[in-house]
């Protein structure tokens, strides 16, 4: 089912489940991941709470206008790979807006040495929550060598550079399967370490809600209504201290590279993902 388009609300309650923690481990970002890569599962606390989030709308971006809105939004250029040897040059061209609608486009065009154009948005030093609730509707595109994602760095990542910042992917996409994919990324005595989970979504090509909720004492994943993860975080367990700290959010759409790990299907460019709004949210209970 579509989710009603830009429904205006400035506060929202949703209730908080904490689930004992299902160990996934995904192979995705290989090229960024070192040879001591491990995989961490945070403590469970076994806990339960009833207790229903009430979060206040801070900021967002409902892309109502006719070009991207730079004083909320950067962009990130060029090729190389981005060490997950991706495919494309992102530039800025490739990220239009109209009724009502971010649309970030991947063609097939030779720019900067690379084969495809997409584009990359970043709110980096415009916009850095700490804790709430941060999500964007969103339409993926599908096709072979396809990944949309809407994720989030640490801040302080020029100084404490990936992945001791840390990493929440609130939804990356690969290929034309229906499986959306949640992770947290950190550093574990300057070790990678990854926890994540999947859903199926059978409507994957169509609207849907992907959020994360984060608080001090975890981050809890959704598509629509469903909860399909939660990560502890609680008194910095297994090194996690980074997701206690400001966080920036990130939406591209990468063409190949290590995570899709097939070629790129070529019949089906021009694709675009659509992104309807962008919203983040303070808890204020």
């Amino acid at each position: 089912m579509l989710l009603p388009r830009k429904q205006k609300f400035r506060t929202i309650a949703l209730a908080a489940i904490i689930l004992p923690f299902t160990l996934v481990s995904c192979s995705k970002k290989d090229n960024a991941t070192p040879t001591n890569t491990t995989t961490t599962k945070p403590v469970d606390t076994t806990k339960t709470t009833t207790t229903k989030p009430t979060y206040s709308l801070v900021w967002s971006d409902e892309f109502d206008g006719t070009t991207v809105d730079t004083t909320k939004w950067n962009f990130e250029t060029g090729g190389g790979g981005w060490g997950n040897n991706e495919l494309e040059y992102y530039q800025a061209a490739n990220a239009t807006v109209g009724n009502g609608n971010l649309m970030i486009t991947a063609k097939q065009e030779s720019v900067g040495g690379e084969a495809y154009t997409s584009a990359r948005m970043t709110t980096q030093g415009k916009e850095a929550p700490t804790y709430g609730r941060i999500e964007a509707r969103i339409k993926v595109p599908m096709g072979a060598g396809f990944w949309p994602a809407f994720w989030m760095l640490g801040s302080n990542i020029q100084t404490n550079p990936w992945p001791a910042c840390g990493e929440m992917d609130i939804m990356e996409h690969i290929n034309d399967t229906g499986t959306i994919y949640g992770t947290m990324h950190w550093a574990v005595n300057g070790q990678h370490s990854q926890y994540g989970s999947t859903l199926n979504v059978p409507t994957v090509a169509d609207y849907h809600l992907y959020a994360i909720e984060w608080d001090q004492n975890e981050i809890r994943w959704y598509v629509d209504s469903t909860l399909y993860q939660t990560g502890n975080i609680q008194n910095n367990i297994n090194s996690t201290g980074a997701f206690h700290l400001p966080f920036f959010i990130i939406l591209n759409f990468a063409m190949g590279g290590n995570f899709p790990n097939t070629p790129v299907n070529q019949s089906l460019l021009p694709a675009t993902m659509y992104v309807d709004y962008v919203r983040v949210y303070k808890q204020t209970n």
